[in-house]
């Protein structure tokens, strides 16, 4: 059912709360929100397929800035609030948008990026003063219009942006059905299925507003009637709170929530009730065997796994006993036809890395980039990638080995870092850990790891050779680091995906890797 017609029928049912603040807003109020800021920017001269961007932190107002959107018809770019205004001011120029919304928390980063778009019309702050015509408070602008709907409603939707961990972000856009807001789409009623969302459900979101994942969860829990908590931040032992408190059935993570929690002391982990919980789906990154093996001995077989990308154009999923049958795999496919394929576009043989490729079940495109649109894509159209390896087994399971553009060519031999990941990061001392090439005069390139240690074990040549050992006694020679480096924090995405590109590039300096 569509928000609306909740906010009719139980106009004072809580829609979200923050969880830090506590702050509760009614379909009521969250309706009449939604309905303001649409009618604001039709006022501002946006029609239907216009764009418009969202830059802020998890906040009360986030929601709004969306829902507005998908009341009107237009597509809105929810954008990672970690970016540089450089960064920030590449996606609003891209994606043409004309009104960006964000926060006092990210105002100056936001006005720096400003200056250098000047299609933007206008800059609402939702909780800050304004400055001058350009940049106005969001409640003053909103001010004087009704919180009923606009004349014209019309379905709207995202247009999100990949993390850019291999290179500039680009704009995934739908075609945007000419429907009423309260029509599902048929990835919206296939992922409601897959996720296992019903009436009255409470969700408890712990990632950023911005990532596809989280977006699409809020969503459907708003169109089922239930009530989402919204962390501002993820901290793993209030995560486990908030599921007691509020009698959580549902949540979306990432597998380094997995392991932070896990590695939380016993007595603080078995202190909390999480009986409530239903339903526990993670995607986003792969999750080490070790990790997910005792999530499932800890919260039972109640985790789902899926694996796609934000560009939709194929799903495959698997649940506990699946999992369990088939440690490491993310699941058969169950939306597109899945195609593993050699660097000749031919079938490699089960059990054989390959591209993973999909027959698109749904139609995408990059905005704005036609060129980098057909190199994702198959020569006749009908197929596309967004670079990942992997393999299947003779049950049809998928297991995914690596990105492409991180696989590391040394010797000749092609070596996946996401198994030495896996390996590091489940150890007692290690807090998070990369694993990339980097050159080597003889070979090309050498696995090189980096690591983030927990906060009682300090970095040195001592904890370097216990982890040297540690993946010599797990792997192959070849698949082990030659080396080992320390970092206080890696520069992990809230998502949960490793910006590894960013670290890598140190290592290499102006030189480039035939396989970026």
């Amino acid at each position: 059912m569509y928000p609306g017609k909740h906010a009719i029928q139980h106009p004072d049912k809580p829609a979200f709360i923050m969880a830090e603040s506590g702050e509760v807003v009614s379909y009521g109020e969250y309706e009449a929100r939604c309905n303001r800021l649409a009618h604001l920017l039709r006022d501002l001269g946006l029609r239907r397929l216009d764009h418009y961007a969202i830059f802020m932190e998890n906040n009360s107002r986030y929601l709004e800035s969306c829902g507005a959107g998908e009341r009107a018809g237009l597509y809105f770019t929810c954008v990672n609030s970690y970016l540089t205004a450089d960064e920030l001011a590449y996606i609003i120029n891209n994606s043409e948008s004309q009104i960006l919304i964000t926060s006092e928390a990210c105002r100056e980063v936001a006005l720096a990026a400003v200056a250098q778009c000047p299609q933007l019309r206008l800059c609402l702050v939702v909780d800050g003063p304004g400055a001058g015509e350009a940049i106005v408070n969001l409640d003053e602008a909103v001010a004087p219009f009704p919180d009923g709907p606009i004349a014209d409603e019309c379905l709207g939707m995202a247009m999100l942006y990949s993390s850019g961990t291999t290179g500039q972000p680009k704009g995934i856009l739908r075609p945007m059905p000419d429907e009423a807001p309260d029509h599902n789409t048929l990835l919206f009623n296939f992922l409601q299925n897959i996720w296992r969302y019903r009436e009255g459900m409470i969700y408890l979101s712990p990632a950023p507003l911005y990532h596809s994942a989280p977006h699409a969860a809020v969503n459907f829990t708003f169109r089922f009637g239930g009530t989402v908590i919204v962390m501002e931040r993820f901290d793993p032992e209030k995560y486990l709170a908030l599921i007691g408190k509020y009698q959580v059935t549902h949540s979306q993570l990432v597998p380094t929530m997995f392991s932070r929690m896990l590695k939380l002391p016993d007595q603080v982990r078995n202190s909390y009730d999480i009986s409530s919980l239903e339903t526990a789906v993670h995607a986003a990154a792969p999750c080490p065997v070790q990790v997910k093996e005792k999530m499932i001995e800890w919260w039972g077989p109640i985790v789902l796994e899926y694996y796609g990308a934000t560009e939709a154009q194929g799903l495959t999923a698997c649940d506990s006993e699946e999992w369990l049958a088939h440690p490491g795999t993310v699941g058969r496919v169950l939306l597109g036809d899945m195609h593993i394929l050699d660097d000749d576009m031919q079938p490699c043989p089960t059990g054989t890395a390959g591209m993973i490729w999909f027959t698109n079940a749904t139609e995408f495109e990059y905005f704005n980039d036609p060129e980098r649109t057909a190199e994702a894509s198959s020569e006749d159209g009908s197929m596309s990638t967004v670079g990942d390896m992997g393999y299947v087994d003779e049950d049809g399971y998928l297991y995914l080995t690596d990105r492409a553009t991180f696989m590391i060519v040394s010797g000749g031999v092609n070596i996946y870092p996401q198994e030495c990941e896996n390996l590091l990061i489940v150890h007692a001392k290690v807090a998070d850990a990369a694993v990339f090439g980097i050159p080597n005069e003889d070979f090309g390139e050498e696995v090189k790891a980096v690591v983030q240690p927990m906060p009682d074990h300090p970095p040195g040549d001592e904890l370097a050779e216990e982890l040297m050992i540690y993946c010599r006694e797990h792997l192959s020679s070849q698949k082990c680091p030659r080396s080992i480096d320390f970092e206080v924090e890696l520069p992990r995405l809230p998502t949960g995906k490793l910006y590894k590109r960013v670290l890598r590039d140190r290592y290499w300096g102006d030189r480039k890797s035939r396989i970026l």
